[in-house]
């Protein structure tokens, strides 16, 4: 098991800084939760170190609360209230969510906005190489995420309320000018060369069908998926935080990351004997969602590729500066800090292979 697996497996008490109060959110949950009897056990997550997201334990069932960190946070950030929303609107078109069952927008409750939702019991593959399990079954687990990805891509987001989700076009546009900015904000967390090189390059090398809009979750990797206890079938996806109207070969490219992602950043395959794991290749795994969504190919794989590595970077970024001054809610946060000087140099070693000049 990796230390990133360690990290984020299981609960622990509430950890010192993110403690509220119980009796009120018991008070809560009973008048908006159909069903909720206590007593009431409040465990943390060892992760999700955005948003602090907290295990409910009652007699009768098990939920999950996700909350805004304490402390003073960057505007726009941590928009709890934005994952409730796509939550409620996927399950309607009947794709793998756990069901919501309140939001609340009232800081006198818990001291930050928070929602609810169903706890989904099955597994999760912290480690993108898949241990423990066969060739065969690995491989259907790949395709099943595969799957699900051009099952998103396909929702008809006016038809479920996600028509104001987003802007529909100009995302990389948008995306770029958004993480460039808070990544110069940030000045607590400092600035890095290659990060000022990518965020001059990524904005003038824009592929041309910048239009093309879907629902897109914005961090769709392996880990952020219930698999079912048995089977190569997804139950949930999870972490919707940075879920918007947006384009789709991004929010692909993103997913597919893991094949040049090193193990130790976040869960990747970097290194790794895919073949002899049964793991299809990156080619295959492309042109396995290129079929589903009815693509012939995607010209632009390669700069999509470069700008989820510096998006990744920027999150990185920005968990540093929440470090520094001491809001992170995660004891997986200094990890994080400790290999983004890596993660924005492999960025911007994609965006070379991209066609940037070095």
């Amino acid at each position: 098991m990796s230390a990133d697996a360690d990290a984020n497996l299981g609960t622990t008490p509430v950890r010192a800084g993110f403690a509220f109060d119980e009796g009120a959110l018991a008070a809560w949950m009973q008048v908006h939760v159909d069903g909720f009897a206590g007593p009431m056990q409040v465990r943390q997550f060892r992760g999700g170190q955005s948003n602090p997201t907290y295990q409910l334990i009652t007699p009768g069932k098990t939920y999950v609360l996700r909350r805004k960190p304490p402390g003073n946070l960057l505007k726009g950030a941590h928009a709890v209230e934005r994952e409730a929303t796509v939550l409620v609107g996927l399950e309607q078109a009947h794709f793998p969510v756990a069901h919501v069952y309140g939001l609340c927008t009232d800081d006198a409750v818990i001291g930050s906005w928070f929602y609810v939702m169903d706890m989904v019991e099955g597994r999760i593959f912290w480690d993108a190489t898949v241990p423990g399990v066969s060739n065969t079954e690995r491989a259907a687990i790949f395709d099943a995420m595969n799957a699900t990805m051009a099952q998103l891509h396909q929702v008809d987001y006016a038809a479920v309320g996600l028509g104001d989700y987003g802007r529909a076009g100009n995302y990389f546009e948008r995306q770029i000018g958004r993480w460039t900015k808070q990544y110069l904000d940030d000045a607590d967390a400092g600035r890095d060369p290659n990060m000022d090189r990518l965020s001059e390059w990524l904005p003038a090398n824009i592929p041309a069908d910048d239009d093309a809009t879907t629902i897109t979750h914005g961090d769709f990797r392996i880990d952020n998926m219930i698999f079912h206890p048995t089977e190569p079938r997804v139950l949930a996806v999870l972490d919707w935080e940075l879920s918007t109207l947006g384009h789709p070969g991004a929010d692909f490219a993103y997913n597919a990351m893991m094949y040049r992602m090193p193990p130790k950043i976040v869960a990747g395959l970097a290194g790794s004997d895919i073949v002899t794991l049964g793991i299809p290749t990156e080619e295959k795994y492309l042109a396995a969602y290129c079929a589903r969504t009815g693509r012939k190919s995607m010209p632009g794989y390669e700069f999509y590729v470069a700008f989820n590595f510096f998006r990744l970077a920027a999150i990185f970024h920005g968990i540093k500066g929440r470090v520094i001054r001491g809001t992170a809610a995660s004891a997986q946060a200094k990890e994080r800090v400790a290999v983004l000087p890596e993660l924005i140099e492999i960025a911007w070693r994609q965006a070379v292979q991209a066609g940037a000049k070095k």
